[in-house]
């Protein structure tokens, strides 16, 4: 894998392909930071004189240290550990560290360390996730299961999230418990998701509480973490968790409707996927709430749980479920959460952060990240 590629990652050449041998040098920081593109939701930051800059040399930063933090002297664990990180991504998750950073005093070296954690407990999860959904691909590359085997991915993603462990220790008593409750989270939304809501329990508010658990929980973690180790009052801390979960799980949402809307232009996600795996998202589980008493709805659920192999009878599902009013209503909770998140910046003091925040909130809901 020599090109690394996606948005807001740099893109160079290693010397070789396949397992890295020992003189293989990551570029420079200052190459990095060349390289760096922000997605476009973020576009006001690099328009900044003074913010931009600093944004871009701090995620130069995180770049260089997290290949450090997964480099391994054993070649199957360096290759393994290696494979999501050159496949690209767009580092939502540190770039909203550094932004809550720059609520208080940015220039502290637990900064970037924070940034790298949450982005390492991100990678470690979608090596679990991926495995659980039989994925084939992630971020354009064959899955680590698909290329190595299951038990390999598994053990990739516990070696992760080991590093993460590794370097949370290092930031102090407060960080390891915020992670430590973070990794639970994940974990438990992981559980509920794949067991399902209890029969006394609404679909609907379970499935909202998984989203919350499963994305929610690390995005809130990233701006906490960087407001603490920025020194930020707090209150202010507190807006970013709140802030956090909800527009994690406006991201969650949207992209459940983006699975039956087609948006595979700008966010790579092809029309039906999640149908066709039977993934439980927001427009079925209110299209299983609205068949009860909606005829409509009951005969777009007969081809939504019926055989979806052909891609002929795929489509015919997702053009049916796009149809319904049932989509329109996902967008609608979708947008919800995300002006939720926007609302709960109130209190932070007006500037290109709290902008920035602000748009990237909306931007979710628009799939322009």
């Amino acid at each position: 894998m020599s090109n690394i590629a996606g948005a807001g990652n740099p893109e160079w050449t290693h010397a070789g392909h396949g397992l890295p041998d020992s003189h293989q040098i990551d570029p420079p920081t200052s190459a990095i930071a060349l390289e760096i593109k922000l997605p476009a939701a973020f576009s006001e930051i690099a328009d900044d004189p003074e913010l931009g800059p600093a944004i871009y040399q701090s995620l130069a930063k995180v770049e260089k240290q997290l290949r450090e933090a997964i480099a391994n002297s054993d070649p199957l664990a360096d290759a393994t550990s290696r494979h999501l990180i050159e496949a690209g991504g767009k580092r939502i998750r540190p770039l909203l560290v550094l932004l809550a950073s720059h609520l208080g005093d940015p220039s502290r070296a637990e900064v970037i360390r924070a940034a790298v954690v949450v982005e390492l407990t991100h990678l470690a999860t979608l090596y679990h996730d991926d495995v659980m959904d039989s994925a084939p691909f992630r971020r354009g590359a064959p899955t680590a299961h698909e290329v190595w085997g299951n038990s390999v991915a598994i053990l990739t993603g516990d070696l992760i999230f080991a590093r993460a462990s590794i370097l949370v220790s290092e930031l102090g008593s407060k960080a390891l418990g915020i992670q430590a409750r973070t990794f639970e989270r994940l974990c438990l939304g992981q559980l509920h998701e794949t067991v399902g809501p209890r029969p006394d329990e609404d679909p609907v508010e379970h499935y909202i509480s998984v989203v919350s658990d499963k994305t929610g929980s690390l995005v809130a973690a990233s701006g906490q973490l960087g407001a603490i180790f920025a020194q930020v009052p707090e209150s202010a801390q507190n807006v970013l968790v709140e802030y956090g979960e909800k527009v994690g799980v406006a991201f969650q949402l949207a992209d459940d409707v983006i699975d039956v809307t087609g948006m595979k232009q700008t966010s790579g996600k092809a029309p039906g996927t999640d149908l066709r795996e039977r993934v439980p998202t927001l427009p079925v589980l209110l299209l299983r709430k609205a068949a009860v008493t909606d005829p409509s709805a009951a005969a777009v659920l007969e081809l939504v749980d019926g055989d979806l192999t052909s891609d002929e009878a795929l489509a015919a599902a997702v053009s049916a479920l796009r149809a319904h009013p049932v989509t329109e209503e996902s967008w609608a909770v979708a947008r919800k959460w995300s002006e939720d998140a926007v609302a709960a910046l109130t209190p932070l003091p007006d500037g290109v952060v709290k902008s920035a925040l602000a748009n990237f909130a909306a931007a979710v809901v628009n799939r322009e990240v």
